[in-house]
């Protein structure tokens, strides 16, 4: 197998006035917190959002492993809709000291270039930094970070500055050069 080199870039921002939220999309979208936790909706999520880019490391969990992840508390997923129809997601997950991860983020390849990545990375990003507000006990968000990397879609790191993130951690390294597995075999076309 034959490796290429993946640039990962993590971002950050360390307060909420940080965040340069975009202009919500025209039309019917709307943006809902998944507050059951759900593998299998999840799971539809990961693997019809991160398909076309190469999101594996998830692909072989069982379902206990994944309703044991989602059940934790502080995790969240919001869940983007347009005209009624799943089009992407932003996953959330509290971490140490007040720091919260978004773990996961993007949309399902038929929604791209609509304007609902913006949306959705603003919102979801508000939510990170309200996220104590919902979970008694937790301490207040300090810092909201997210990585995104060169097999990542061609707008992500743009969509990250754009939203007022800010660069803090560049690394390169070798990895496995995957096909991409889609949701099912053939539903990108050639």
């Amino acid at each position: 197998m034959t490796n290429i080199a993946v640039t990962t870039w993590s971002l950050e921002q360390t307060a909420p006035t940080d965040l340069l939220p975009a202009s919500a999309p025209e039309g019917d979208v709307r943006i809902v917190r998944a507050e059951v936790p759900s593998p299998e909706f999840n799971r539809f999520l990961y693997a019809s959002v991160g398909g076309d880019i190469r999101w594996t490391d998830r692909l072989g969990w069982t379902y206990a492993r994944w309703r044991e992840y989602l059940e934790r508390p502080a995790v969240e997923t919001w869940a983007a809709y347009d005209r009624g129809t799943p089009a992407g997601y932003i996953e959330l997950e509290a971490q140490d000291d007040g720091v919260v991860e978004i773990v996961y983020f993007g949309l399902i390849p038929a929604f791209r270039g609509r304007r609902i990545g913006g949306h959705l990375l603003s919102y979801g990003t508000a939510r990170a930094w309200d996220l104590a507000d919902r979970w008694p006990g937790l301490a207040p968000t300090k810092r909201v970070w997210v990585h995104t990397c060169s097999e990542d879609g061609e707008h992500a790191m743009d969509n990250y500055q754009r939203r007022g993130f800010v660069l803090f951690d560049t690394k390169v390294e070798e990895e496995p050069a995957l096909t991409a597995p889609g949701p099912w075999p053939g539903a990108f076309p050639a």
